[in-house]
């Protein structure tokens, strides 16, 4: 076993968590609590205090007069407990707010007299991924990899039970050193080591794995690689900071992406391949689970300044609908996370790029497709590729045709990158273009298990042929902060551009608050991967955009999850959610997560520990959980997450007290694995 890093304490400042008031208030409660507290000692005929057992937690009952924070319980079974620093006089709401829980029964004096104490997993679920569980997505058709995609388990084939990390975890490497290098005992696979060897993805070094930054199609490695692409369009002037990485490998081209200030969200499905996604994440680099089947990307319409592939070999110009699976000459093999097709090409006039069409729908308009790898450059490699030069010049002919028939034109093919661009707008192209048909009825931002279809996702009517679509952006970093398009133009219900300017301010106040109250933000690399369960229009990850770490921003389908395109549109990436089932991403991705109201937005959806068992299981050991809600509703929370190795405490709102929203701060312990019996 490794040798596990010094323990992690979730250190509250009383101090910073103390907020100003004014005389007259704190005059006013303080007269009010003294008259209280003298009227009862007369009524029970004295001032005598009972007596208190010395082994007994120390805890403020009802809400104190002063304005100090935090209010904790612990559990004396869970290993290695931690004291917090700085721990004073406390607030307590459970005298008064004595509701039943999910796995707790609460007695009239506020303590749980039955906490449900959420067991450890097997260690074989160390790498459990709900919804993309390899034995479940077998009972699912192989046509068009659907399998791979999202199949989640309801009732009673839900764990109910805390995913252990393997024996030997260790905290990951700060940033940047991350980038390149990474604990083996964390994700202890070396299949990858083996089969891209000789394409320099990543190598066995003793106890870890080092990334060298190469890839199929970049064996110079990827800074090598992207210089190129810059020759090409342009990357460095704030234009392009959202991209897309289809099949990403172990995400390298969007790792060497963020240092010139572009976003990657890179996706690839969980399969032979072990572990490539989890790769990503564990070098701190933005990656999620998923795979080009049959379901739309979980994104919103015009999200990306830039989509990649790079030898992903997924079939663009296939399919026009679910019935030409059947109908196709060609034979989808899987080899690895790949798509492979074998047998014969024959020239299309009408090819039909079903996965092309649902590039075009999340790229924003004057934005860029990259392909390397095949078919491009096949007068070079095709005795490599093993496939005959009929085959590769048709496959590319039938690309070619798809992006002229979606009104791209292509820039420039050069060695081995070939760069489309998306039209500005859909003025022309309405009139030039008969197929694919433009989508009429569809709602172009709709994701959630929407399936993929055989129309062309219309871009917003323009006045005259010079103006962008939906409207133009800032360069990044102006665009952080501007008001996005969606919302002057008024296609987010109920959102103003004051409505999103207060947003952004309110949310610079509140991390603000959340720095001075939790001391681990003054760590550098403390916190890297970042997630917001209920993003917004994105205040929360804009607040923190200074500092080096991103946030997945998730915006929950059962609210109004138009906001996510205004997340996009701010050079921020995310996904759609349902907190009801399970996110696609490994366990142990996130240091940091931020829930803000979720509990009461899904309080009639589901039950609350299939929420909190799903946070624990993406949260890394010692990892910090931030939760804002009613205050009701966060004594639930805290009686269920102290059943589940968590440490927490309840601290005041940004202005004090008085307001009923209050914040639970949450850090999980440590434990392996090997550890969870002791």
């Amino acid at each position: 076993m490794g040798v596990r890093p010094a323990a992690t304490k979730l250190n509250i400042s009383p101090a910073a968590a103390r907020r100003p008031s004014s005389f007259l208030p704190i005059a006013t409660v303080a007269l009010l609590c003294s008259a209280s507290y003298f009227l009862g000692a007369w009524q029970h005929g004295g001032f005598s205090s009972p007596s208190a057992s010395p082994s007994s937690v120390s805890v403020a009952t009802a809400v104190a007069c002063t304005t100090t924070t935090t209010a904790t319980t612990r559990s004396a079974t869970r290993p290695r407990k931690r004291t917090p620093a700085g721990q004073g006089q406390a607030l307590d709401f459970s005298a008064h707010h004595a509701a039943a829980a999910d796995g707790a029964v609460l007695s009239s004096s506020g303590d749980s007299a039955a906490t449900r104490r959420y067991q450890a997993c097997p260690a074989r679920y160390s790498e459990y991924t709900p919804c993309e569980d390899v034995k479940r997505s077998l009972r699912y058709p192989r046509e068009r990899l659907v399998y791979r995609e999202r199949h989640c388990p309801t009732g009673r084939e839900r764990l109910r039970c805390l995913v252990p990390a393997p024996s030997g975890y260790r905290n990951p490497f700060p940033w940047p050193a991350s980038r390149d290098v990474a604990w083996f005992a964390n994700v202890p696979h070396k299949e990858l080591t083996v089969e891209k060897a000789v394409q320099n993805w990543i190598r066995v070094d003793g106890d870890k794995f080092r990334f060298p930054g190469g890839g199929t199609m970049f064996p110079h490695g990827a800074d090598a690689y992207i210089d190129d692409i810059g020759k090409l369009i342009p990357l460095h002037d704030g234009s392009v900071r959202t991209a897309l990485d289809t099949g990403c490998g172990v995400a390298s081209w969007g790792a060497y992406l963020l240092s010139r200030d572009i976003l990657a969200m890179s996706f690839a499905p969980r399969d032979s391949h072990e572990a490539q996604v989890q790769f990503a994440l564990e070098r701190g680099v933005p990656a999620m689970i998923g795979v080009l089947a049959s379901n739309r990307l979980t994104y919103p319409a015009r999200a990306f300044d830039m989509a990649h592939c790079s030898r992903c070999l997924i079939p663009w110009h296939l399919y026009g609908s679910v019935s030409h699976i059947a109908r196709s000459p060609y034979t989808l093999m899987i080899s690895s996370s790949e798509y492979t097709l074998i047998g014969h090409y024959r020239t299309c006039q009408c090819a039909d790029g079903l996965y092309l069409i649902e590039v075009d729908r999340v790229l924003r308009p004057g934005g860029y497709w990259i392909l390397s790898g095949p078919p491009i450059n096949w007068k070079k490699y095709w005795k490599g590729w093993e496939r005959t030069k009929e085959d590769l010049n048709a496959e590319q002919q039938a690309i070619e045709a798809v992006a002229r028939s979606l009104c791209w034109k292509k820039i420039k093919e050069a060695g081995d990158i070939a760069v489309w661009q998306k039209p500005a707008n859909h003025a022309s192209c309405k009139a030039s273009r008969k197929s694919p048909p433009f989508c009429s009825h569809k709602n172009p931002d709709a994701a959630w298990y929407d399936k993929m279809e055989a129309c062309v996702t219309p871009l917003p009517e323009v006045s005259d042929a010079s103006e962008v679509a939906g409207g133009a952006l800032k360069k990044w970093p102006q665009r952080l902060t501007a008001v996005p398009p969606r919302i002057s133009r008024g296609s987010i219900k109920g959102v103003t551009s004051k409505a999103f300017v207060q947003d952004t301010e309110l949310w610079r106040k509140r991390i603000q608050h959340y720095k001075g109250v939790i001391n681990q933000f003054e760590q550098k690399g403390r916190y890297r991967n970042v997630l917001d369960m209920n993003a917004g229009l994105g205040g929360f990850a804009a607040a923190l955009a200074s500092d080096p770490l991103w946030v997945m921003n998730m915006v929950p389908t059962v609210g109004n999850s138009s906001t996510l395109g205004v997340v996009y549109e701010r050079g921020l990436i995310g996904s759609y959610q349902d907190w009801c089932e399970g996110m696609s991403t490994y366990p142990r991705t996130y240091d940091l997560i931020h829930a803000d109201s979720v509990f009461t937005l899904y309080k009639n959806r589901c039950e609350m520990d299939i929420i909190l068992l799903e946070m624990d299981r993406i949260l890394r050991p010692e990892g910090t959980v931030i939760i804002r809600d009613d205050v009701d509703m966060l004594v639930k929370v805290k009686s269920a997450a102290d059943g589940m190795r968590w440490d927490s405490q309840i601290v005041d709102h940004e202005d004090g007290p008085l307001v009923r929203e209050k914040i639970l701060l949450v850090v999980k312990t440590y434990w392996t694995a090997k550890e969870q019996d002791q």
